[in-house]
């Protein structure tokens, strides 16, 4: 039977997203979970593919705004809730599902695509670079000391439970967005995210927390987490597993990463999403008791390779050719000029010799965020120098002050 591939309609919403928790695995969400996911799907920019009546493939994206380096935010098409049915593998879906997508982020203006994935081999070919990483520590509080500034003991500590900080919270949040590339503003409803705890996916874990830390007043930082208590005999063996931890200033990241280290009963403090240049790195007394493990995290994508590269600073002044071929975006295919620097750029097309060709557009995007090096990636072999001296000036305009980071996921 020929697979129909379509938009979304509303009412089919329950059998799609059926189709996709099968694909991951066949375990329902949680009511609370699932509920909140049919909130923020965004049912005109999702995809469905059936074979007769039945949900085989998905693919959706969220609108975004994503601050570049320069702390522009630029729209982006968050790829999420994307699936191919077992039974139709190796059939094109996927590539199907994919092109007609940034088709229509291409005519939609959006000239980003960012998503996460389960697997990473599987959206390189389509375009996607590894553009962020995502470091997670296992601190062993019993071996390891927090050293915070002196400043850090003016602060007041304050644990609440997480809703009734949320509103201040999340205007820090959005205070400090344009701070880190990578970082997503939230639009109305992704405010719940967070806060998300439903009872029965705790694993042992208390309800979720919130600490503040205050000065005079003002909210300069917060940490989300839970305790996970255990006992080993008659000695308490507990963990604390953070959720977030966000700060306006290193005073209060050190406070509140003491705090959360100092914590009665527990011994090991667990840190899953964290920037690769995180500060805990250099408060730590002992950074091989961390644990510290760097994985891929955002994988970005091209949609409009002029509009992208123009969206965004560059660390030294710039002017270079960049030769780029595309597939499955054709209209970035070609050569592009890029001029400018810490103050802003313009990226045009021109018939200009190249000095820099990118041999897979996946690189473009591995590069964007500042996170790889071009020249590393020509050491790969996915970026090709054509005139001498081209690339090392090119690699450090690309380059970014802090890492880029996806606070959450999507």
């Amino acid at each position: 039977m020929t697979i129909e591939l379509r938009g979304l309609r509303e009412k089919e919403w329950d059998a799609w997203f059926a189709g996709l928790e099968w694909a991951f695995g066949g375990v329902s969400k949680a009511p609370e979970e699932r509920a909140l996911w049919r909130e923020l799907t965004e049912i005109d920019r999702s995809l469905a593919a059936w074979d007769g009546d039945r949900s085989v493939g998905s693919f959706s994206s969220f609108s975004f705004l994503m601050t570049v380096p320069g702390g522009n935010p630029v729209p982006t098409a968050g790829v999420t809730m994307v699936s191919v049915a077992a039974t139709h593998r190796r059939r094109g879906l996927l590539r199907r599902m994919m092109r007609s997508a940034l088709q229509g982020f291409h005519e939609a203006g959006e000239p980003l695509a960012a998503l996460t994935a389960s697997e990473q081999q599987i959206y390189g070919r389509f375009g996607y670079g590894v553009a962020t990483r995502a470091m997670r520590a296992t601190i062993d509080t019993a071996r390891v000391r927090v050293t915070p500034p002196a400043s850090a003991d003016d602060l007041t500590l304050t644990v609440l439970p997480p809703a009734e900080a949320a509103a201040r919270c999340e205007e820090l949040y959005a205070r400090l967005v344009p701070t880190r590339p990578g970082v997503l503003a939230r639009q109305p409803g992704w405010e719940k995210l967070p806060l998300f705890d439903p009872p029965r996916e705790r694993n042992g874990a208390s309800e979720l927390r919130c600490v503040l830390a205050e000065r005079d007043g003002e909210l300069l930082g917060y940490a989300r987490y839970a305790l996970k208590p255990r006992w080993e005999a008659t000695v308490p063996d507990g963990t604390v597993l953070v959720r977030d931890l966000t700060a306006a200033e290193p005073a209060a990241y050190g406070a509140l990463l003491r705090f959360l280290c100092e914590t009665d009963l527990m011994s090991t403090v667990v840190l899953e999403n964290r920037p690769a240049d995180d500060p805990l790195i250099h408060l730590v007394s002992d950074v091989r008791r961390c644990q510290l493990r760097t994985i891929d995290r955002l994988h970005v994508r091209t949609v409009d390779v002029g509009a992208a590269l123009a969206a965004r600073t560059y660390a030294r002044e710039v002017d270079v050719v960049l030769a780029v071929e595309d597939e499955l975006c054709p209209w970035n295919t070609g050569r592009w000029r890029l001029s400018g620097g810490p103050e802003g750029a313009v990226c045009e097309r021109t018939t200009d010799p190249a000095d820099l060709s990118f041999e897979h557009v996946r690189a473009l995007g591995a590069a964007y965020l500042g996170d790889a090096s071009l020249a590393a990636l020509a050491g790969a072999g996915l970026v090709r120098e054509l005139r001498d001296g081209a690339l090392a000036p090119a690699a450090t305009a690309f380059s970014s002050a802090v890492a880029p980071w996806l606070p959450h996921g999507f």
